[in-house]
């Protein structure tokens, strides 16, 4: 049996990132490193929404552009990996068997919470990658269970990579906002506090965040921040180790993290 695969999240933060967020590209390839070449790599993305689980069987995932009004050198840009229809079929009978029903996607590719991260963390595009969608309307909770039903693919050479953000208001949003610039106290605030609670596995706290200081402000809707729970899940009770790039855009923590922390090589 091979070594067991960590588990991962990313803050993938606005669709430029790869353009215009150096320090979160330079840690998703750091956290890479850590990480023994899986065998295939399962997305969760916060911009795929399904009304229940729900997984890709394309052989070529398309790359999908799912933004407007960024650069355009943004919509030129392909992460043409192979796809994992048979982790697809894997992750719909784990599902299945965890009392979740779940369907299959023929063709669905991978969004920009996928392919950005993915183009730093495996630019050569030679790993399958299949992406499962979250559930349309369920709770933080449905989606730790939701994550612990994969764990057993953490075992089976497969990397789960969930995707989506710390913060995500975009009234907080400053896009005059640079590298240099301080990030808004709230949202900062509310990152530490992520941070504090993964670090202590308060999973109770974390799953009624709403309730923690600039919790609701900094998820005015929940998408963005339920990958997490999926991570979370997935992560069995590991304590994870936490990146911390430099906020973009004043007010989207960048923040990621690798389960289990003695996957970090000193």
């Amino acid at each position: 049996m091979s070594a067991r695969m960590p588990v991962i999240f990313v803050s993938h933060g606005a669709p430029d990132a790869l353009l215009n967020a150096p320090d979160a590209v330079a840690s998703w390839r750091q956290i890479a490193r850590q990480v023994a070449e899986p065998a295939a790599i399962l997305v969760v993305s916060a911009h795929w929404e399904a009304r229940q689980p729900t997984v890709s069987l394309a052989n070529l995932p398309e790359t999908i552009h799912d933004f407007s009004g960024f650069s355009p050198k943004l919509y030129s840009l392909e992460y043409c990996a192979p796809g994992a229809p048979a982790l697809a079929e894997r992750t719909m009978s784990l599902l299945s068997n965890a009392g979740l029903a779940a369907e299959l996607h023929p063709s669905r590719g991978l969004d920009h919470g996928a392919w950005v991260p993915l183009s730093a963390m495996y630019p050569q595009a030679e790993v399958p990658v299949t992406q499962l969608s979250l559930i349309r309307n369920a709770d933080p909770a449905t989606h730790f269970e939701l994550g612990r039903a994969l764990a057993p693919l953490r075992d089976e050479g497969v990397l789960i990579i969930a995707s989506g953000a710390i913060t995500h208001n975009f009234s907080w949003l400053n896009w005059r906002a640079d590298a240099e610039s301080a990030p808004l106290p709230q949202a900062k605030i509310f990152t530490d506090w992520v941070a504090n609670r993964l670090a202590t596995q308060d999973i109770s706290a974390l799953l009624n965040y709403r309730s923690a200081p600039y919790g609701k402000d900094s998820h005015p809707t929940e998408d963005h921040f339920l990958p997490l729970f999926v991570a979370l899940g997935a992560a069995m009770d590991d304590t994870p180790a936490r990146y911390q790039p430099r906020f973009t855009y004043g007010s989207l923590s960048m923040d990621a993290y690798l389960w289990p922390v003695s996957a970090v090589q000193s």
